[in-house]
């Protein structure tokens, strides 16, 4: 029987492992999105600031290991045998939870899974017992709960939702009025105010507040600064802002970036110091229990748990070593890096594609909002209202997309400063805080207060934090209710059905592994569509050289894909070839809506470089839309199970698609090589083409009046022929507008204006 305990500690171990590394690959956006967003210093910077911070706070994390100890669920109330299958529940919920999650790409809480996970599992175990005991009913469930503690940790979490949002959106917008977006052409004290009240509020929480439950902590040091805490912040405030006036009056620093890698490492220490617990917590909890069940010689069925009650100090090592499995996870994880654009782009200053849709909720949000601000705005002299909107008008600047930042350094500062605040004043008070919920929510309202929500895409982002939120709803209920299942199921199968699941659950982690690898390396070797950024016609001739290219590469692809997939009947491929054509779409329609941006950084004599660039991506989406009803009405046929293509006519699409190949091919190599001269000889074939085509359509229209027999059959193909002719349209006024509009002797106009067309 013992020997069955020992596998569980074994497997517990490796799970610990393997959650510590999905559970940073999920929160690693949480204190690194600010930095990331604001581009104000380099990834490399950021990401090694970070990893000092994390491995600090995994050493102050000590003290909320109780959480999982007896936060939730009443020891004294499960004997050892049921304790260890509630952890083991846990663990293996958890880990293929926040793995699917993290391969949906959906953002989810750490925190609020092993809340839920332990509320779930003890829930299930608890009610096993009831039903055994004919002396108890379902009201006794209370005792095994730790009702007063759970519903406090619930409510935080949940409250942390509307503090985190409305403390953020008030400093956030108390900051922008006192610095605006021009922050540099203030005077110097202003930025040194600023620094020494966001470094001193990061300071104190993190010494005092993070700090005080490491175990490395001296204890004078900790009862002076505990017992003086007004003179500790009087005095950081002065030393603080004294420093930054100096250095920024004297030295020229950038002290808004200091603020903001102060702020990361604070961030890393707060989410170490709160969130190791959701990883190693129940491991270590059941390590414990084993320790302490061992060492009594009773029955596990009759060893009552009331040793977890008592508090125990973590040993130091067991942090340092999470900590360090942290820190490779936070450099080396592909997935760590793969959910920070929901959160950037949601808070992003500058219009963007959004990727959320509006819904009824978040119209009717919006709708009340612009009400309740004309309200406000009546009421307040219209001197305030003047001077206040001249403090959020943001300047022009013209750049780059790759190297646009999605906000500027002050948001980035507050995002840090009120997220760090926040999660430190909640682990001091040994609550398992969300920092999913804290960072995200601080970063929705700093993007309200500077006006980042404007009519163009409130309506998108309040949908997108509407959703995300409902995901944390969601991921709390299925953590409660898949935890409860596999207590159920480890309770009564015992040894084997831990095997089976422990199998299952590294098969699952295996395939996801493999393949979110796969999807990687799909989206790293496709091709993506380049936005124009050019001044003049001739540069965006040359730039847009590549995106022509690629479009005619696979749009190859997808026309022989869908031929292909038509004749030998493959429904496989046909659904495959329509999500292909799709993302070409919306590649295109992305950059159709960056004509706005395109046109603003065009110089005067070169507007028509304008004229240019919009009936090519005309063109682009014609030959997109020709392609999107060729795959569709393929896939759709084979899908309905109608009769097969007759052989003559597969011979036929074949042959077509066999003389579009060769121009394909000659039209790609002539963008690739930038060889636009080459474009003249495809032009003089054209007409070759079009009579294929066209020769293609008689032979059909006598096969239909001679020996055709199924209707659909007879509509497809003409819907196949008269939709390449549209395709082969589309391709020959594309290039005829390249061809016309090439001049070799004109060197292509660069973005800053410099060698401009003659």
């Amino acid at each position: 029987m013992e020997n069955l305990y020992v596998y569980m500690l074994a497997a517990l171990a490796f799970l610990a492992v393997a959650d510590l590394v999905v559970g940073v690959s999920n929160d690693a956006v949480n204190f690194l999105n600010s930095a990331i967003g604001s581009k104000a210093v380099s990834f490399k910077t950021i990401m090694i600031v970070a990893s000092i911070g994390v491995a600090v706070g995994a050493l102050t994390s000590s003290g909320m290991m109780e959480v999982a100890r007896k936060g939730i669920f009443n020891p004294g109330e499960f004997m050892f045998n049921e304790i260890m299958v509630i952890f083991m529940a846990v663990m293996l919920t958890d880990i293929l939870l926040l793995d699917f999650f993290n391969t949906l790409g959906l953002p989810t809480s750490t925190t609020v899974s092993i809340v839920f996970e332990l509320l779930g599992a003890s829930v299930a175990v608890a009610l096993i017992k009831i039903y055994a005991d004919n002396s108890q009913s379902i009201i006794d469930l209370g005792n095994y709960i730790n009702n007063e503690k759970a519903i406090e940790i619930i409510l935080g979490i949940l409250l942390s939702v509307v503090v985190a949002f409305t403390i953020g959106a008030i400093i956030q917008y108390v900051s922008r009025l006192l610095l605006s977006f021009k922050f540099e052409e203030k005077p110097v004290w202003y930025s040194a105010v600023f620094s020494g009240f966001a470094l001193s509020s990061i300071m104190y929480f993190i010494i005092i507040k993070g700090l005080k439950n490491a175990t490395f902590m001296d204890e004078a040091i900790l009862e002076f600064l505990n017992d003086h805490p007004v003179y500790f912040v009087e005095a950081s405030f002065l030393v603080f802002t004294l420093f930054s006036f100096l250095a920024v009056k004297f030295l020229n620093a950038k002290i808004y970036t200091i603020i903001i890698i102060v702020g990361t490492f604070a961030l890393a220490v707060a989410f170490a110091g709160n969130d190791l617990v959701n990883f190693i917590g129940v491991p270590i909890a059941a390590y414990n229990s084993y320790e302490a069940w061992s060492g009594s010689g009773a029955e596990p069925t009759n060893y009552v748990m009331s040793a977890l009650g008592e508090p125990v100090q973590t040993e130091p090592y067991l942090l340092l070593i999470a900590g360090l499995i942290m820190v490779l996870t936070l450099w080396f994880s592909s997935k760590a890096r793969a959910v920070v654009k929901t959160s950037v782009d949601l808070s992003r200053q500058d219009e963007v594609k959004e990727r959320f849709e509006p819904n009824y909720l978040s119209r009717n949000i919006v709708r009340l909002t612009i009400g309740l601000n004309d309200s406000i705005n009546k009421i307040l002299p219209n001197s305030y209202i003047t001077w206040s909107e001249k403090q959020f008008i943001k300047p022009k600047v013209v750049v780059k997309e790759q190297d646009k930042p999605a906000f500027d350094l002050v948001r980035a500062a507050v995002n840090l400063m009120v997220a760090s605040v926040l999660i430190s004043i909640a682990t001091s008070m040994k609550l398992p805080l969300s920092t999913t919920y804290v960072t995200f929510m601080v970063a929705m309202g700093t993007s309200l207060a500077d006006k980042a929500w404007g009519t163009e895409s409130a309506v998108y982002r309040v949908a997108g934090v509407l959703n995300v939120i409902g995901g944390w709803f969601f991921t709390a209920f299925s953590a409660f209710l898949a935890a409860a299942i596999m207590a159920f199921i480890l309770y009564y199968g015992g040894g084997y059905a831990l095997a089976g699941l422990l199998v299952l659950a590294i098969a699952l982690l295996i395939r996801s592994y493999l393949s979110h690898r796969k999807s990687s390396k799909i989206m790293r070797e496709e091709d993506q569509l380049e936005k124009a950024e050019s001044s003049s016609t001739q540069g965006v001739i040359h730039e847009s050289a590549s995106n022509i290219a690629n479009v005619i590469k696979r749009g190859n692809r997808i026309y022989t894909s869908a031929i292909n997939g038509l004749a030998v009947q493959d429904l496989k491929l046909l659904k495959k070839n329509r999500r292909q054509i799709d993302k070409l779409s919306t590649e295109i329609d992305d950059l159709k809506d960056n004509i706005f941006y395109f046109i603003r950084n065009l110089d005067e004599p070169s507007v028509a470089a304008s004229n240019f660039y919009i009936n090519i991506l005309g063109h682009l989406q014609d030959i997109t839309q020709s392609l999107d009803y060729i795959s569709k009405a393929s896939h759709k046929h084979i899908n309905n199970n109608h009769k097969k293509l007759k052989f003559s006519q597969v011979k036929e699409l074949k042959d077509l698609d066999s003389k579009l190949e060769t121009l394909f091919a000659t039209t790609q190599s002539a963008f690739e090589s930038r060889s636009f001269e080459q474009i003249g000889a495809v032009l003089e074939d054209k007409n070759e083409v079009f009579d294929l085509v066209k020769d293609k359509i008689q032979k059909q229209v006598e096969r239909t009046r001679n020996e055709e027999s199924s209707p659909k059959n007879t509509t497809l193909y003409f819907s196949l022929l008269l939709e390449t002719k549209d395709l082969l349209t589309a391709i020959m006024n594309l290039l005829e507008e390249y061809y016309h509009s090439h001049d070799s002797s004109v060197e292509p106009a660069k973005l800053n204006g410099t060698d401009q067309e003659e």
